[in-house]
Parts: C-alpha cells; sequence; structure tokens
C-alpha cells in the first residue's frame, strides 16, 4: 500500500480552481501516466542486446505505445492529427541517429493496451498487426491509460482545492491504486509475449515513463496537488513503472529506466523533461521536447550504441 505524508504548511495561492479546470479540459483525451522509478543509473540491457546493436545496424523498427511515445505538441506535428504524433518524438530521433531507414511508428495518444490489438482510430491499424517477422528492433510503452492516471490526477486535483496541506488524494484512494497495478500484470505480460511470437528475432525495449511529479513538496497551485499527495502520487509512479520492468523481462525485453530526478513538471523550462498544466512546448503534463531528446539518450544507452 502506498504510504501518505503529511507536511507542514504550505503558503495558500490563488489560482487552484483555474489550475483545475485547465486540467480536467487538456488532461482527458491524452495518456497521462504514471512514472517513478528509483534514482535511475539506466538500466542495464541484457548482453544479447547490446551485441545485436553493435553487430549490425537494424532494418526495420516498430515503435508501439501511448502519448508519451508519440508526442503530442512537441514542436513539429505530423498529419496523422487522431494520434497527435510529433516528427521529432523519441522513436523518430532514434531511426535518424542509428540510421535506420525503415521505421513504423504507430504510436499513439490516448492509447490503451486494447489497441494493440484492435484500431483506435478508423485509419489506425491495431498497433501490434504493424509487426512483423523481419522486424528486429521494437520499442514500447503502454499502460498507463488503462492504469487511468489521467482520472487519478484530476480527482487528486480537485480534492486538494480544500485541503493543500494534507492528502485527501491518498485518503480517498487507500490500496486501489495498488490494486489497479497489479491487476494489468497479466495483459501487460500478454503484450510482451504477443511481441516476441510476432516477431521472434527483434529486439524489445520497455521504455518507462519520465518523472511527472516530484518526490515531495510539489508545486501547488500551478499543479494543485496537495502537499501530502504529491510523494503518494509519485510512489504509484514508481510502483507503476517497477510493475512494467518485471513483467517486460520476464518475456524477455529490456526495460529502459527513464527516470532522473529533477526534471518534473515542478522545474524550469530549461530543466524540467514534463510540462506542467501551462505548457511552452509539448502536451500539458506530457513529454516536451527536452524529454524526447532524453528518453532518445536513454534508450541509445540501453542498446549500447554511443552518443554520436
Amino acid at each position: 500500500m502506498f504510504r501518505t505524508h503529511r507536511s507542514p504548511a504550505v503558503p495558500h495561492a490563488p489560482g487552484g480552481a483555474g489550475g483545475l479546470r485547465r486540467l480536467a479540459r487538456i488532461t482527458a483525451p491524452l495518456t497521462l501516466v504514471a512514472l517513478g522509478l528509483s534514482l535511475v543509473t539506466a538500466t542495464a540491457p541484457a548482453p544479447a542486446a547490446a551485441d545485436e546493436a553493435e553487430a549490425a545496424a537494424f532494418e526495420h523498427y516498430v515503435a508501439i505505445g501511448d502519448s508519451f511515445v508519440a508526442g503530442p505538441m512537441v514542436r513539429a506535428q505530423m498529419p496523422l492529427l487522431g494520434c497527435m504524433q510529433s516528427s521529432v518524438n523519441y522513436p523518430k530521433r532514434l531511426a535518424e541517429e542509428l540510421g535506420i531507414t525503415e521505421i513504423t511508428d504507430v504510436s499513439c495518444s490516448g492509447a490503451r493496451m486494447t489497441h494493440l490489438y484492435e484500431a483506435q482510430f478508423s485509419d489506425t491499424p491495431p498497433q501490434l498487426d504493424v509487426l512483423r517477422p523481419e522486424t528486429d528492433l521494437v520499442t514500447v510503452g503502454i499502460a498507463g491509460n488503462d492504469f487511468g492516471f489521467s482520472e487519478v490526477l484530476v480527482e487528486c486535483a480537485k480534492r486538494s482545492l480544500t485541503n493543500p496541506l494534507g492528502s485527501p488524494c491518498a485518503d480517498h484512494y487507500g490500496d486501489e491504486l495498488d490494486q489497479r497495478i497489479d491487476g494489468l500484470r497479466g495483459e501487460v505480460s500478454g503484450v510482451y509475449a504477443d511481441i516476441a511470437e510476432r516477431s521472434p528475432n527483434a529486439t524489445v525495449l520497455s521504455v518507462g515513463y519520465l518523472q511527472i511529479l516530484p518526490e515531495s513538496r510539489g508545486c501547488w497551485p500551478s499543479t494543485p496537488i496537495s502537499r501530502g499527495d504529491v510523494p503518494f502520487l509519485d510512489q504509484a509512479q514508481t510502483a507503476l513503472n517497477a510493475m512494467l520492468k518485471e513483467e517486460a523481462e520476464a518475456q524477455g525485453a529490456v526495460f529502459v529506466d527513464t527516470l532522473e530526478r529533477g526534471h518534473d513538471v515542478c522545474q524550469g523550462s530549461d530543466t524540467r523533461w514534463v510540462e506542467g498544466l501551462i505548457p511552452e512546448d509539448g502536451a500539458p503534463v506530457h513529454p516536451n521536447n527536452l524529454g524526447m531528446a532524453a528518453t532518445t539518450d536513454f534508450v541509445r544507452s540501453a542498446l549500447g550504441v554511443p552518443q554520436p
């Protein structure tokens, strides 16, 4: 069960209700996910994955996932409006850096695991359908929408307006978030098993979620989460990423830990990797250009490929 933390008083500031309305309006259509793992030292890849990356260039790369992969509103935008896929998201950056000429990026904002098996929109295929026997590199970032972090964040924001110094969200959810995460294990495991079956020779990387909230305190009301609920939600992100790591690695995938503390939504624009409620570069509470560049570095490092 996640522990709640009660902290000393923080000055009350105006604007909480407005921030909440913005939050409810802009986060629902997008993936908001949970993420936060222990300090990253960059998860070491399986030797076979690194050896393969060094031995030969990848020929067919498939990128699968939700909006933390697609990169909605990150600078240049692709015509695929329904999925809000950026032309400078980390899959496209990675393909360019590795010299991969054939990339199939089917990541889509709002995607759930069900959209790996059925079409999310009329003009988008089920994401796993693009895998081929000769596919040799796959990156996956999924499960945040299945966990329901958008709904959780909105609920926590509403409750913070009447108790900004306490932990009303932790009191409301109790151990429910733990149960949600454990309930996703079978489905996550099945995704990686299916990828291995469809593309048996591929190097498969499960890419974790960038840190959204800091470990403590937060920045209420610009991000309206009560002080006691900030560590509660950070711990939820940590638990979600830990589950993804366990289930992906059990199916032979390599987990890429993308969390590096100090780049959360409360940081300045030259430091944060995830935008706040009033974004400057990217969708609200989603990776920005710096976040996409950092994720590219993490993935490339996991493959054992030196920085160009």
